[in-house]
């Protein structure tokens, strides 16, 4: 039996899988090692997973995360899970994680567009290019925490429409004193500016929010997608809440770039349990 993680910025999702049947399937919050220590990791995994995840020593745990990009990190990660778990750990990044649950074993352009964006070719196996991320300061175009900067820059700056401005106000009960404070003291600013983001979802009839969208799925086309040589000939697939909240108008920038869009979806964890299901 096999323990598959997928975490991103927000949540972790945790199947645990006997052959290719899913034995337990739990969410925690999300995991990432640029923001939480080893035993904050740790701690989270052992209070939040299901006893069920602990009955026993498994055949393996693949977890594939969100901050799992070089060596150190990498390692927090798994000196955490092999505390918990008493069982081998393979740690990857999300973005494989993407990729393997997207496109399984087939080749093509694995795109996240959730709290952050990212985006690689992908050869049915591993990652052969990747366009980096850049994270929510200097990248993640068209993430959530993009589309949440984007929004309340401009309705604290009083360029958004004042009439959706106050709405936003009404709805969250926050001041601009507490939009900076989880803006510029937290450590999880990037999930806190996604949060937020999601008030656009409730306002597709307005011109304004379905430009704003617009320009920032256009933006991670020209600065992500486009870079792949070939990009309009490969199958292409998204993973992520605003990649299917705002599928439509995603669909539409993808259009416009002659890009075949073979799947949005949700979750990679499906995808996952088949990938790793014929390995057994």
């Amino acid at each position: 039996m096999t323990v598959i993680a997928e975490s991103s910025s927000t949540r972790t999702e945790w199947t645990l899988i006997d052959g290719g049947e899913v034995v337990e399937h739990a969410f925690t919050i999300g995991l990432n090692p640029y923001f939480q220590t080893r035993r904050e990791i740790s701690h989270s995994i052992r209070l939040e997973l299901p006893e069920t995840f602990f009955r026993r020593r498994w055949n393996h745990v693949y977890y594939y995360g969100a901050g799992c990009s070089n060596a150190e990190k990498i390692k927090v990660v798994e000196s955490s899970l092999v505390a918990q778990f008493k069982t081998p750990v393979t740690v990857m990044s999300d973005l494989l994680g993407a990729a393997r649950g997207l496109l399984v074993r087939e080749s093509g352009l694995a795109c996240i567009l959730g709290t952050g964006s990212n985006s690689c070719m992908y050869d049915g196996q591993d990652i052969q290019r990747n366009v980096r991320s850049l994270g929510f300061i200097l990248g993640d175009e068209g993430s959530g925490s993009a589309l949440g900067r984007i929004f309340l820059g401009d309705a604290l700056k009083g360029v958004a429409p004042v009439g959706l401005t106050q709405e936003f106000f009404d709805k969250y009960q926050v001041t601009v004193d507490d939009i900076m404070d989880a803006v510029y003291s937290n450590a999880s600013a990037n999930r806190n500016l996604s949060t937020y983001s999601f008030f656009l979802s409730e306002h597709l009839d307005n011109d304004y929010v379905v430009s704003l969208i617009d320009r920032e799925f256009t933006r991670f086309f020209e600065r992500n997608v486009c870079q792949y040589e070939g990009y309009d000939k490969l199958p292409v697939a998204f993973v992520g809440s605003v990649a299917t909240i705002y599928s439509e108008l995603l669909l539409d920038v993808a259009q416009r770039y002659g890009v075949h869009v073979q799947k949005i979806v949700r979750s990679s964890m499906p995808g996952l349990v088949t990938y790793h299901s014929a390995e057994v």
